[in-house]
């Protein structure tokens, strides 16, 4: 079986266990330096990925993020904190990881190649044409989420692949293919690392650019959070306050009649008459609270 690069020698490894522990983590960190910046080469295709996405959401579909080990690991990442930082409804997002719940406690490599249990975990998800699947491997061979691509472009869905070496099966197919091409580990194949760092950066765009689009981002804040604990309400106030002008004390009443929403919070302050009205013009508006602004004015 042919290696891919990312099963490749990098050139510091030699000797790496005999050097002063200092100088072991320079070659670490030089690494992780070069991995993230391997994502500069993939922004048009994380974009076209982003643009995906969003529309899926949009038509009323699903993200399904799939994976196993640890590229799996950093797709869930990104899954489990969209609902929180974007407000997107949980049962809009599917994570489908290689051995499940068992995987978090053992990360064991074996789930990885059973295709059995990825059209399985797919059937089950009932993975259909109007979901955007969101597929990584950073050898791009992985079994797990060659399987599940497969069955998803079969059910009509739209399919994303992210994957570390060029040419991966994992691209065949998909409609959009991320090329993260980073250079061998320091630690031959251990993945979690520098794939990992340049996976985790792009899944971090990504899904930054699908909140955008979907209007949850505005000049720079979380307008559509899901502020459930103390930091985040505190949190919502002073994103409240930001955008409005108005104090923190009067951003907290308005969220208390916008019943936490702060998009509908700013429009409060900027003249709706109340927290339905602030609604119907977010409608009217795509969810956008620039739009919604300006059509208040």
């Amino acid at each position: 079986m042919a290696a891919g690069k990312t099963e490749g020698r990098h050139d510091e490894a030699s000797g790496l266990d005999e050097r002063q522990p200092v100088d072991v983590l320079k070659v670490l960190a030089d690494a992780q330096k070069a991995a993230a910046a391997v994502v500069d080469a993939a922004l048009d295709d994380i974009a076209a990925a982003a643009r995906l996405a969003a529309d899926a959401l949009l038509s009323g579909g699903r993200l399904v993020y799939v994976g196993a080990g640890s590229s799996g690991l950093m797709a869930m990442a990104d899954a489990l904190e969209l609902p929180g930082t974007y407000g997107i409804s949980r049962d809009r997002i599917v994570i489908l990881l290689a051995g499940g719940g068992a995987s978090l406690e053992d990360l064991a490599g074996g789930y990885e190649d059973d295709r059995d249990l990825a059209v399985s975990d797919a059937s089950m998800a009932e993975i259909a044409s109007g979901d955007c699947v969101i597929a990584v491997s950073a050898s791009g061979s992985t079994p797990y989420a060659l399987a599940i691509a497969a069955y998803a472009r079969e059910k009509g869905a739209h399919v994303v692949s992210f994957a570390n070496n060029p040419g991966a099966q994992l691209f065949d197919g998909a409609h959009v293919s991320i090329l993260l091409q980073t250079p061998p580990e320091v630690i031959s194949g251990s993945t979690r690392m520098g794939a990992g760092t340049a996976q985790k950066i792009a899944f971090n765009m990504f899904s930054t650019l699908v909140g955008i689009h979907l209007g949850h981002v505005h000049d720079g804040h979380m307008v559509n959070l899901k502020a459930d604990n103390i930091k985040l309400k505190g949190r919502a106030c002073r994103i409240v306050s930001d955008i409005s002008g108005v104090g923190l004390d009067e951003a907290e009443r308005l969220l208390a009649r916008s019943e936490g929403s702060v998009k509908a919070a700013v429009l409060l302050a900027a003249g709706a008459q109340d927290a339905g009205a602030a609604q119907e013009v977010l409608d009217r508006s795509g969810q956008s609270l620039r739009r919604a602004l300006k059509a208040l004015g």
